[in-house]
């Protein structure tokens, strides 16, 4: 069943315009920084792990770029984009990054903006976590277990990772993009 709320008071997710693009590259190198333990991922020699594919948010269909805010406060980041990595489904919604700064996880302040994002993008969906962020599996599994009934999860490996994928419906009703 789905639970239907809007976002608890001082916790707002509003979508990025280009002018944004830097605060959420900046916003990018922290998420990179938390999962380099857990990928290969290398940093360049101007010292920053860079996103090459962040400027698509601005400029292809079927993505959508939200930046995160707790009392007028920047606190994360979220990047949607429509297709999924793991079948041939074009129509299939992908919580392609999602992103919380440490002082604010734990509160539930992620549950409600991932509630928040899934009832704007009515549809199917996938959440993909690494096999080796068991922190990051538990939340997903507790947060979608809370959103809907239909919360299936399967295993496979996408870029020679090991991935635990959760798909589900979220039939709520679209808002605003």
């Amino acid at each position: 069943m789905i639970v239907e709320e809007s976002l608890p008071p001082g916790i707002e997710v509003i979508r990025a315009g280009p002018e944004q693009e830097p605060v959420l590259a900046n916003l990018l190198e922290l998420n990179a920084h938390d999962f380099s333990g857990l990928l290969d991922l290398q940093m360049g020699p101007d010292g920053r792990f860079g996103y090459p594919a962040l400027a698509r948010y601005w400029h292809d269909e079927g993505r959508f770029p939200f930046l995160v805010w707790v009392e007028g406060r920047l606190a994360g980041f979220v990047l949607v984009s429509q297709g999924s990595r793991i079948r041939d489904d074009p129509r299939v919604w992908d919580m392609a990054e999602f992103f919380v700064l440490r002082r604010y996880r734990k509160r539930g302040i992620g549950a409600a903006v991932a509630r928040e994002v899934w009832r704007r993008f009515p549809g199917e969906w996938e959440v993909r976590v690494l096999e080796t962020n068991r922190p990051a599996r538990a939340f997903w599994r507790a947060t979608i277990g809370a959103f809907t009934d239909d919360g299936a999860d399967t295993h496979t490996t996408l870029d020679g990772k090991s991935w635990q994928v959760f798909s589900f419906l979220s039939p709520a009703a679209a808002l605003a993009r």
